[in-house]
């Protein structure tokens, strides 16, 4: 079982080899791939053009073209479902809480200032260590509330550097 979110209307969807089931309704639909990304849906009559623009695994999100226009996806499974209902939701983890230095070195460069709001994966700082710029990422979502680190200083592994 699926949880599948649609521009926040939520289907329950259940995939077997002989059928889908959407809200406990058998899915009629028929799917032609016509190439990597670009499919052919033929729906209650209606014929449709399908474009996989993104997938990203990790956040379990789909980015669709439906006949051209955008469709955001979100996808949960069953133990997203179950860390759900268990009130352990996995989304209020990704919001960042601080980066700290991955292993010591110098601040070559900061891409970010208190006030700033950054996406998980955004780049925020460049960390030179052994002769290596290193680009630290983002964690999760936030918002720069203090930088304990100016361009130029050296820092210690596991050195907090930005708090969100």
């Amino acid at each position: 079982m699926y949880s599948v979110n649609i521009k926040n209307s939520v289907f329950q969807v259940e995939k077997s080899k002989e059928k889908t089931l959407v809200d406990g309704e058998i899915m009629d639909w028929n799917l032609s791939k016509i190439s990597e990304r670009h499919f052919h849906v033929l729906y209650k009559g209606q014929s449709l053009n399908l474009e996989v623009v993104s997938v990203d695994a990790e956040a379990k999100t789909v980015k669709l073209k439906l006949n051209n226009k955008p469709c955001d996806i979100q996808l949960k499974d069953k133990f997203d479902l179950l860390l759900e209902k268990l009130g352990m939701n996995i989304s209020q983890q990704h919001a960042a809480k601080e980066i700290k230095a991955p292993m010591p070195g110098l601040i070559f460069d900061i891409k970010v200032k208190v006030g700033d709001e950054v996406k998980k994966g955004d780049p925020v700082l460049i960390l030179e260590a052994m002769k290596m710029e290193n680009i630290l990422k983002s964690p999760g979502d936030g918002l720069v509330k203090t930088i304990k680190i100016k361009k130029g200083d050296s820092v210690e592994k596991n050195q907090v550097l930005i708090q969100f």
